[in-house]
């Protein structure tokens, strides 16, 4: 059982993030780990995180959603959690995948607000309505998980009971995510020049983390500040320009990635580039023979997505979308064409990749769980 669950903690990992352009909504993970409610397990368990992930991927019709956590450092300590799951924390801390704060305060809804974030709590927040307006102009973006059949499911405190999709990100965001950001405490995971400076900082995956996936820095008194330090932020320079694509397989969205000016990205059935999209899990057999392991290259290049064949069998281009075979523009092996506002490249009927927001889901949806290898004894759901 111990492995298993190591292998369910892995798949969580996979899940969280502090890249502004990917997160879906933002937690405190303090707060999730003890909703004892949803399984009945013991007081504080990391699985829990993985329940509320699934039922957000289940809320928002979409695989592979990822969230973004705010941890007190008393977490990393916590006697409530095994050995096991107090090493994995401090991981994803010298990875730089969560925030650790001595004091989280209103770390988690001043995110929320400046990427425009639904929040996932069962706390009110009345005392800081005043600071954040939208607590009452859109109370429904905070949501409770709750125990349901099968699963947590979502309440809002006010208002209906669904997740909303990420609303209108503050002005301020604009400007603060356009900047490079450095902290001046040595190892800072979420804004040093490399990863870490815990127990991991060897293997730490900050030491390769891209200037676009850098999360908001605080701001204190107007002044951009690393949440972790309380240090005031060196500006490093402009922050490379992004682009989120989504890929679609089936009618359903699988996973979003971010493309940046910094180096191409390459989708195909087992890509063998480093950051490539792996799409073979996805495929059934005919698309498996037809899609090559390296199927298509994105590039952005002064704002605009150039997308190349580098397949043997070639693709197509849907232009705005139309599924008319009149529509479809081929696209033969080395050739490249810019990918247009609402385009979307396909490299086999229903395997499609294009802008994020332009890939609505449009098929009965199973999520790919990340609980699929828990034991279960170790979840204890409530039966419907």
């Amino acid at each position: 059982m111990r492995f298993e669950i190591s292998k369910v903690l892995d798949a969580i990992e996979g899940r969280v993030c502090t890249d502004p352009s990917l997160a879906r909504a933002v937690l405190d993970l303090a707060e999730i780990i003890r909703y004892q409610d949803i399984d009945g397990g013991r007081p504080a368990s990391l699985l829990r995180l993985g329940m509320v992930i699934d039922a957000l991927s289940r809320e928002l019709e979409e695989d592979s959603v990822q969230v973004y956590a705010i941890v007190h450092r008393a977490l990393l300590s916590d006697a409530d959690l095994t050995s096991n799951e107090r090493m994995v924390v401090r991981r994803w801390a010298d990875d730089g995948l969560v925030e650790v704060l001595d004091n989280p305060g209103d770390r988690m809804l001043e995110v929320a607000d400046l990427l425009g974030l639904p929040v996932l709590s069962r706390v009110r927040f009345d005392g800081l309505r005043g600071r954040f307006p939208w607590l009452v102009e859109r109370p429904g973006r905070v949501v409770a998980p709750v125990p349901g059949a099968g699963g947590p499911v979502f309440i809002a405190h006010v208002g209906g009971g669904h997740v909303p999709v990420a609303g209108k990100r503050s002005p301020t965001e604009a400007k603060l995510l356009a900047r490079q950001w450095r902290c001046p405490e040595s190892g800072c995971a979420l804004f040093g020049s490399g990863g870490g400076g815990g127990a991991f900082a060897d293997l730490a995956g900050g030491a390769d983390r891209s200037p676009a996936a850098q999360p908001p820095p605080s701001l204190r008194n107007g002044v951009p500040t690393c949440p972790r330090h309380g240090a005031r932020l060196g500006d490093a320079g402009p922050r490379p320009r992004t682009e989120v694509l989504a890929v679609r397989v089936g009618g359903l969205v699988r996973r979003r990635f971010v493309l940046s000016e910094e180096q191409p990205v390459v989708a195909g059935r087992a890509p063998e580039q480093e950051g490539g999209i792996m799409l073979g899990q996805w495929l059934n057999d005919e698309a498996r023979r037809w899609i090559s392991r390296g199927h298509v290259r994105f590039e952005l290049r002064v704002g605009e997505v150039i997308v190349t064949d580098v397949s043997t069998n070639g693709s197509g281009i849907r232009p705005a979308g139309s599924m008319a075979e009149a529509d479809r523009i081929a696209l033969t092996p080395q050739q490249s064409r810019v990918l247009g506002e609402n385009d979307m490249i396909e490299l086999y009927p229903g395997v499609q990749i294009g802008r994020a927001e332009e890939l609505p889901t449009g098929a009965p949806f199973t999520p790919t769980s990340v609980m699929a290898e828990a034991p279960t004894m170790a979840m204890r759901l409530p039966r419907p």
